[in-house]
Order: structure tokens, then sequence, then C-alpha cells
């Protein structure tokens, strides 16, 4: 499986389906078809495209969005980015900022400004929360399956293609240069448009 057949995977499990639960599912049933050669790839291409949303400046995005942050939490809204395809993911990975641009995202924004600024909760439905934990564990239950082994053989099976999990995180282990989210001025260098953005409202 390449890189391009990885997407095609993403893609039409969002396409063919109504749910989260359908659409875990669905990838379930296609991953238990294949070899467990294939299983690797898809779990390596996932590790490889979570690794590169692994950033200082996405971080800040998702304490943007969500008006928090917690490290675990970081993880699954980097799944849901993810489970967006492939277009947007290469949108958001060559330049976090742009992130505005993608319509889930900036709808999911609107929402959370305009609830809490009225006091309304919850901000949107588990079936729209820009976080989707179970998506990176969609390979486990296949590669037990279809090998009889556990899931630490799959993680020693993509490191061995060179690709180390950059998730769970444990600590700061962003890429990038940390720096400070309660600085506005750096705050606002570095990501422009999503505060220009936020400030308007």
């Amino acid at each position: 499986m390449d890189e391009n057949a990885f997407w095609e995977l993403i893609e039409r499990s969002g396409r063919e389906t109504g749910t989260r639960k359908e659409r875990l599912a669905w990838l379930d049933g296609e991953l238990s078809r294949r070899p467990a050669e294939e299983i690797v790839d898809f779990s390596m291409w996932w590790e490889s495209a979570t690794g590169r949303l692994c950033t200082w400046d996405m971080y800040a995005v998702y304490r943007a969005l969500i008006g928090w942050g917690s490290l675990d939490g970081f993880e699954y809204f980097v799944n849901w980015l993810v489970s967006l395809g492939r277009p947007a993911f290469e949108r958001v990975a060559t330049a976090q900022d742009r992130v505005i641009e993608l319509p889930e995202f900036l709808r999911l924004l609107e929402l959370r400004l305009a609830r809490v600024a009225n006091k309304k909760f919850p901000v949107w439905s588990a079936e729209e929360e820009p976080e989707f934990e179970l998506l990176g564990y969609v390979t486990f239950e296949p590669y037990e399956r279809v090998t009889g082994l556990d899931t630490a053989h799959l993680g020693e099976a993509v490191s061995a293609r060179g690709v180390d999990a950059k998730f769970p995180l444990f600590g700061a282990a962003f890429d990038g240069e940390e720096w400070d989210f309660g600085d506005e001025k750096e705050f606002a260098r570095r990501l422009p448009h999503l505060v220009r953005y936020m400030n308007s409202r």
C-alpha cells in the first residue's frame, strides 16, 4: 500500500459511511481483508501523517479551538484533521495558519465562539467534535486478527521501516520552536489569519 492508497482508504471511509462508528467498522473490514504487510503500510502512513502535524503551531491551533489543551486531546484533534482527507491535511501540514480555510474547522470555531459567549453547552455533538480518538487505533484489531500477534509487534514493524510514532505524547515533544501561547504578539505573528478571524467575531 503506497501513500495514495492510504489516503484513498481514509477518504472512502468518510464518503461511504454516515457516522464515525460506521466509518471505523468500514476501515476495520477493509483492513481485515488485506495481508499483514498492507496493514503495516497503513499504520506507517498513519504515523507519518500524524507526525507531520505534531508541531507547536498546530498545538496552538488546537488550544484556540478547544479553549484549553491536553496532550491526549491534541492527539485526537490531529486524528480528526487526518480524517478530513488529503487535500485538507496537506493544506494545514504545510502551513498551520491555513486551518482557517477548512470549512469543517471554521464551522466548529464559529460554534464555539458563539456558544461560549452565550454560555450554552455542550458546544458541539459527539459526531461533530474535532477529536477522533478511535481512528488512531483502527489497525489494531485487523492486525491481531490477521497475524495472531499483539499490537506491540505492529509498532515494531512500523519502527523497522524508519517511522517512529510521535503519539502518544510524553511531555512537550512537538516539532518546531517552542513559544509562549500567552504572548499575543507572537500568537498573531505565527497564526495571523486565525487570530484576525477570532478577533473579528
